[in-house]
């Protein structure tokens, strides 16, 4: 897949898997990469950005003597994933006319 449009992609990954269930790093990056290569060194900016711009919120939980960070999803992350859902129905047609499967 294009470098950009994967780019792209992954912010949308996260919120759709944070909107299936709060996660931590590690697991998100396990049940993200079953669709689309994902590692800790693009995962953690973009967890970053998206608390920054509020569409997830974090809290920690102990596990094993130790702090565990886990993310949620919030109802701006939930608007934000939705607009963005909604502007795919476009994106499909588009590609199915430069596949040939109108």
């Amino acid at each position: 897949m294009d470098a950009q449009i994967k780019k792209g992609l992954l912010e949308y990954c996260v919120l759709a898997q944070l909107r299936q269930k709060e996660s931590y790093g590690y697991q998100i990056i396990r049940d993200i990469s079953a669709y689309i290569e994902l590692s800790e060194s693009t995962l953690y900016p973009i967890l970053r950005r998206l608390e920054t711009e509020h569409y997830v919120d974090t809290y920690t939980v102990e596990y094993h003597n130790r702090l565990r960070k886990y993310y949620r999803i919030t109802a701006h992350g939930q608007q934000h994933l939705d607009a963005f859902a909604s502007e795919q129905d476009e994106l499909l047609r588009v590609i199915h006319f430069i596949s040939g499967k109108e």
